[in-house]
């Protein structure tokens, strides 16, 4: 289920109430069933249905008068779906640095920020320039990116039309630098931001991958 899906008219349905109750705390059967007012029965019915789309699962075992029942918790993929506060928080550090930084001292922080996510994310790669093209894929899609990988030539060029910092980008485009240090950290080739901030921002990418990388790769 994707994030559009959990809307005002979700959570005021019996299966939204459920999610927002085991958002607060595991629950079991019956404690949902008493919270709700509804029987087992029906808990269970919705518990299935939210199971089969992804969104809770058994937890731990919870001892029981008769016998033990399981407690029921969200996926992590549920979780992910509310919304957080680290954008707002992003932005408004990015605001006070900018106010208190040069330009140029703003723009060597964020790109050390960058250097230092990816230096990180190298660590698990090998030294072949295509396993780090697609560790890059995996990294920008961990922080909430959708990159696709095109080549021409001797030009790699990676671009995502979900920008991972979307809202800091629209008031801070600075913010390309920290993703553009990031990406060449872990291709360890020159890379070039050249990134779309009209409208809707989208990430692009070209890098590097000339005759003596690739000879170097094969």
């Amino acid at each position: 289920m994707s994030r559009s899906n959990l809307d005002k008219r979700f959570f005021e349905s019996t299966r939204g109430q459920i999610v927002l109750l085991i958002r607060a705390a595991p629950k079991t059967v019956n404690e949902l069933a008493a919270d709700l007012d509804l029987t087992d029965n029906a808990v269970r019915a919705h518990l299935l249905a939210l199971e089969r789309d992804g969104l809770v699962e058994q937890g731990s075992m919870v001892k029981g008068y008769r016998r033990p029942h399981y407690s029921y918790v969200l996926t992590d993929a549920a979780r992910n779906l509310f919304p957080k506060p680290y954008s707002l928080l992003f932005g408004k550090l990015l605001e006070v640095m900018k106010g208190r930084m040069a330009m140029e001292t703003f723009r060597e922080v964020l790109s050390d920020l960058g250097r230092k996510i990816g230096k990180e994310a190298a660590a698990t790669g090998n030294g072949s320039l295509e396993s780090r093209i697609a560790l890059t894929q995996e990294t920008l899609e961990a922080i909430g990116g959708a990159p696709s990988v095109e080549r021409h030539g001797d030009v790699i060029e990676i671009k995502s039309g979900s920008c991972p910092f979307a809202e800091a980008v629209a008031e801070h485009p600075e913010v390309c630098c920290m993703a553009e240090s990031l990406v060449g950290e872990i291709v360890q080739r020159p890379v070039r931001e050249t990134c779309d901030r009209t409208g809707t921002p989208k990430c692009s990418f070209e890098i590097d991958a000339g005759p003596a990388e690739r000879s170097q790769d094969n």
